[in-house]
């Protein structure tokens, strides 16, 4: 069994032994089973489990700070004239990435205010992205391909 279903197996029991099937506890469930399954890690042997979910966090916690940054960013636009905004559309190469690692980066993108994913190449290997204020295109893809992209890719493989 891998960890991963012994973590959800775990978070059930949980969820049996306190009569409670609720989202919030079955994540509580979820999370003390994790802290069980760290503290015998070294019995169950080798397992990249414990690396996967630290980079899936690590994406999270990424895009809830860019979230965050972003609307600060947007509450910037909303109070200053409109004519200071640069809006465009930006042409991001990617690197090989599948299908699903390629529709969450897109995404991600659109979730985050002031970006929309519009297009991805017929080669799968550029994403066209709208930005409402762009000072530099360059730093947009860097920001984007060291950001998000990178995160994506080490949370997906």
């Amino acid at each position: 069994m891998s960890l991963f279903a012994a973590n959800l197996v775990l978070a059930i029991l949980w969820g049996l032994t306190t009569e409670n099937f609720s989202v919030m506890n079955l994540l509580i469930g979820y999370l003390v089973s994790l802290g069980v399954l760290v503290f015998v890690r070294r019995a169950l042997g080798d397992s990249h489990y414990f690396r996967d979910i630290t980079e899936v966090l690590a994406l999270v916690w990424f895009f809830v700070k860019e979230l965050f940054l972003a609307n600060i960013r947007m509450a910037r636009y909303t109070l200053s004239p409109l004519r200071k905004l640069r809006p465009g559309i930006v042409a991001v190469p990617m690197d090989f990435m599948t299908d699903a690692e390629i529709t969450l980066l897109a995404n991600l993108i659109t979730l985050t205010p002031g970006t929309l994913s519009i297009d991805v190449s017929r080669d799968k290997r550029t994403l066209y992205v709208h930005v409402m204020d762009i000072a530099d295109a360059d730093a947009v893809r860097r920001e984007i391909k060291h950001g998000f992209e990178a995160r994506v890719l080490r949370a997906a493989r």
